[in-house]
């Protein structure tokens, strides 16, 4: 037996839904005699005989009613790879791995992720938090679809867009001298205990700079790579320290006081993608809506009116 005809099949299909050969027509948007030569053609191709006349009517024979069942299953199965294509189209299908640095991946970009996630029910997320350096690995070793990391690596392998710059705010313990100002400033943290950051970062750098060219010193007697322990620290009222604003705003109820700094310092940072492949729908939308939520974010900042 050679390969069915597609429209033959629709054709019985309609038929037995229907139960008529003018009202399968009408399902169809085609003639009566076109649905009654695609049945006997259908008949003839399966070699069997799938309805009987009484009267006017055609009735289905034991045959039609199981071949009936089979096609329905089929239909149903086409019927759901097409629900999936459209949830694909309208980017609320798929499959997206996501790495960040941890001052995102601590709190800010997952409220984010939820958010995108909830509206997108088909589609599923990884989410993992990593240090700049092992996101851009991550990236190259096809390991997630899209990482964000600090702005300062380039590799051939890899394509960055740039993300909007954060700037740099004071973090102070409650009850801190400094608290009571609006905003501070280089001179405010002379002789002050101060948690740095890691010396790799390029935002350590710019600040450890700024402190020297305005001849401020500060007691650094500790140091931690994560922004997240930096404000820990802080909270338990051993230092202060300068921080970018997602985790600063993550702890701003938890023990510590958060206050702009001037002049500024901006933390950068990218979202980063393999160059060779095409980003899909859902993974363009990720870094569109996030782009907007962090501007929305920065734009909103509670502490920038105090």
């Amino acid at each position: 037996m050679r390969g069915l005809n597609p429209r033959q099949i629709e054709a019985f299909r309609a038929l037995m839904l229907a139960g008529s050969v003018g009202s399968a027509a009408s399902l169809l948007n085609v003639s009566q005699p076109a649905i009654s030569r695609m049945i006997r053609d259908f008949q003839h191709q399966v070699g069997l005989a799938l309805f009987e006349r009484r009267g006017t009517r055609l009735v289905p024979t034991s045959e039609a009613l199981s071949l009936y069942a089979e096609v329905e299953r089929a239909f149903v199965g086409l019927e759901h790879i097409a629900k999936t294509a459209t949830e694909l189209r309208t980017r609320r299908a798929g499959f997206l791995r996501i790495a960040a640095l941890p001052a995102l991946a601590n709190g800010f970009l997952p409220r984010f992720a939820g958010r995108f996630a909830a509206e997108r029910p088909r589609l599923d997320l990884v989410l993992s938090g990593l240090v700049s350096h092992a996101v851009l690995n991550a990236v190259v070793q096809g390991q997630c679809d899209l990482g964000f990391a600090e702005a300062t690596f380039e590799h051939a392998a890899v394509r960055a867009e740039r993300m909007p710059t954060a700037p740099y705010v004071a973090v102070l313990p409650q009850g801190h001298r400094l608290a009571g100002k609006a905003r501070l400033r280089p001179k405010d943290f002379e002789g002050e205990n101060f948690v740095s950051l890691g010396p790799s970062t390029v935002s350590r750098f710019r600040a450890d700079r700024l402190f020297a060219e305005h001849g401020v010193t500060r007691i650094q007697r500790i140091e931690t790579p994560l922004s997240e322990i930096a404000c820990a620290l802080v909270a338990s009222g051993v230092g202060v320290a300068l921080c970018e604003p997602f985790t600063a705003h993550e702890y701003s109820t938890r023990g510590i006081v958060v206050r702009p700094f001037e002049p500024r310092v901006d933390f950068e940072f990218a979202v980063l993608y393999a160059a060779t492949q095409r980003l899909s729908a859902p993974a363009r939308e990720f870094i569109d809506g996030f782009r907007a939520y962090v501007t929305d974010f920065l734009r909103r900042q509670a502490w920038r009116s105090k």
